[in-house]
């Protein structure tokens, strides 16, 4: 496939897969269960754990070996750590309210609950997109076919997990909105925060190539950071520990065969 249509394609896939899992809203009357949401969470959490660390921090460390050697870890380990500041930045910044821990984060102003709740899921996605970006951006600067096979495999493990959470953000907005349709535009358009911000990772990484492994590692650090911050918490997994265990557990592995199979 051509590289450019491939990066259409990977950026397409995480907008595409939000929006069927927002669609679930028209096919269930009540709200999702909680077993289901903690399924579905946890298995989202442990896509983003395995594409952290496969897709994301060992290229990093791989591409700071020649000009770091025994030290190539130093660009991953304040890249992760650098990502996951911006998170806590994003939420002191940023008002939105979870769903799941029924936490307010962030300057309180007069706002309604609803686009708090919309909110918070964009803080969620946009590591998610800057994570495909810089993949593909760093793709393009090698301009080697496997690098952007590689990150194709991650738009595509990140678009899986997608669809179970799109789900989950969109049936507390139906509750927050009363309707329907609201809350599936809503989720739709958190959807789209994920191609946006892949945009933007793509063309720093195209530019700056010197600084790819910091780039890579920073979106690993986000994503980890909204892991541990907003996914498990949202899950319940105190309340149903073996479905959330399991969860992570399949979702890990599906991200983590998927790059090594494509990757």
């Amino acid at each position: 496939m051509n590289p450019t249509l491939m990066t259409i394609l990977g950026f397409f896939i995480l907008f595409a897969m939000t929006t069927l899992g927002a669609a679930l809203v028209y096919l269930f009357r009540g709200e999702i269960s909680e077993r289901i949401n903690t399924l579905f969470l946890g298995f989202a959490a442990g896509v983003m754990i395995a594409a952290s660390v496969w897709s994301l921090l060992i290229p990093a460390m791989e591409q700071s070996e020649e000009a770091w050697g025994a030290w190539s870890f130093v660009p991953a380990a304040v890249g992760f750590l650098l990502g996951a500041l911006f998170l806590v930045l994003l939420d002191k910044i940023i008002p939105h309210f979870h769903s799941g821990t029924q936490e307010e984060e962030g300057p309180h102003v007069a706002m309604r609950k609803s686009i708090k709740l919309f909110l918070a899921v964009a803080i969620h996605n946009i590591p998610e997109g800057l994570a495909v970006g810089f993949a593909f951006g760093a793709a393009a600067a090698l301009g080697e076919t496997a690098a952007y096979v590689s990150a194709l495999a991650l738009a595509v493990g990140i678009g899986i997990q997608n669809f179970p959470e799109g789900a989950a953000v969109t049936f507390p907005l139906k509750e927050s909105l009363g309707s329907r349709h609201k809350a599936f535009l809503c989720g739709a358009a958190s959807g789209a925060v994920e191609p946006l911000s892949a945009v933007v990772g793509y063309f720093l990484a195209a530019a700056l190539t010197s600084l790819q492994p910091w780039f890579l590692a920073f979106s690993a650090g986000a994503m980890v950071f909204v892991v541990a911050e907003d996914l498990i918490p949202d899950a319940h997994v105190s309340r149903h520990p073996h479905l959330g265990t399991w969860g992570v557990v399949a979702g890990f592995l599906v991200m983590m065969i998927l790059d090594v199979a494509l990757g």
